[in-house]
């Protein structure tokens, strides 16, 4: 009878063994003082402290299919930013803090080079938030992924003292809806991309230069989803309500933090239209509702204000800009009305 391994099965032991140890050297310095175990041990291990009544906050994402954007392109420097950054956008819009974070790769070959990309974005994108990159799991399951297509996915625990959280119940008619520009897709819409451009059967559209974006469809649609913790921290005395513009655009997020019977009015022209998605709506002849739908139109987050605290808010934040106002809900019930 022939002996049989576990490496003939699929499972690289000896290939995981090194990626921990590879791994290890990357997130520890995003670890502070309060980390008491983190990669390598079999729970991480944090301190908490500093706070008199706290309330924590958590939140789980994946990429979606923008990953597979990435496998085709074989390019993965950002995608470690993009998890980090749509985990912790999340968390913020309440007032917390993000403290740390942990991570959730699975592939059916393991690939130490891409496992070390994808975890140096993430370092990265954490240390810029003073997050600890805690610890996470980096699994081989043979036979689960056709081809070079795997998962990726996060976790964030943040915090905020109960007293200094933010209110939406606060939010009136009459209110002022401030923006932040976002810089692409960020992690939303790519299923609709794929199909527009039918990159399940011709990766080629992905490496055209398109005069429109001053760069290759795929190098637009890689973009990293920036981080608004910093931007946001300095405003959020005077925020009624943040709503983070992830799938679903406007008109699935931003009802998220409105009280019953009142509407946010967008007025589309105030805020620049990004090409990436002029192009994407002209390509697939896609409805304007339905781009309103799907991506964030060029909105990262949207957040409610008094009329009074606006122009310290964008004083305070010189990329936001006046987007809108909140309004008594109409007749038929919409929460979010648009308006060209």
């Amino acid at each position: 009878m022939t002996d049989r391994t576990y490496k003939e099965a699929g499972v690289d032991l000896e290939a995981s063994r090194d990626i921990k140890r590879r791994i290890g050297s990357i997130v520890t310095p995003t670890h502070g003082p309060e980390v008491l175990a983190g990669v390598g041990a079999f729970g991480a291990i944090y301190r908490f402290g500093g706070y008199r009544d706290p309330v924590l906050v958590s939140s789980t994402d994946p990429v979606g299919t923008k990953l597979k954007i990435a496998v085709m392109m074989d390019s993965f420097d950002g995608i470690g930013e993009d998890l980090v950054n749509a985990c912790i956008n999340d968390v913020i819009v309440c007032g917390a803090a993000p403290i740390f974070f942990l991570d959730y790769i699975n592939m059916s070959k393991l690939r130490p080079d891409v496992v070390e990309m994808l975890v140096a974005g993430m370092a990265k994108a954490c240390s810029n938030v003073n997050c600890a990159l805690i610890g996470g799991e980096t699994a081989e399951m043979p036979g689960v992924f056709a081809g070079d297509n795997f998962d990726v996915s996060g976790f964030v625990v943040g915090a905020v003292e109960r007293s200094e959280m933010i209110d939406p119940s606060t939010i009136r008619e009459g209110d002022v809806l401030i923006g932040l520009p976002s810089n692409g897709l960020h992690t939303n819409g790519y299923s609709l991309v794929r199909r527009v451009y039918d990159l399940e059967h011709d990766a080629a559209p992905l490496s055209e230069h398109r005069a429109e974006l001053g760069e290759t469809l795929g190098e637009a649609l890689l973009r990293s989803h920036p981080p608004y913790h910093a931007a946001l921290k300095p405003v959020y005395s005077f925020a009624k309500g943040i709503a983070h513009i992830t799938g679903g655009g406007l008109i699935e997020n931003v009802p998220r933090m409105l009280p019953d019977g009142i509407a946010a009015r967008f007025d589309t022209s105030s805020w620049p239209a990004l090409p990436i998605f002029s192009l994407i709506q002209e390509d697939g002849g896609i409805h304007h509702d339905e781009m309103f739908r799907v991506f964030n139109m060029g909105l990262g987050m949207v957040l409610v204000c008094d009329p009074s605290e606006a122009d310290r808010v964008l004083e305070l934040t010189p990329d936001a800009m006046v987007v809108g106002e909140v309004v008594e809900a109409g007749a038929g019930g919409e929460a979010v009305v648009l308006r060209d």
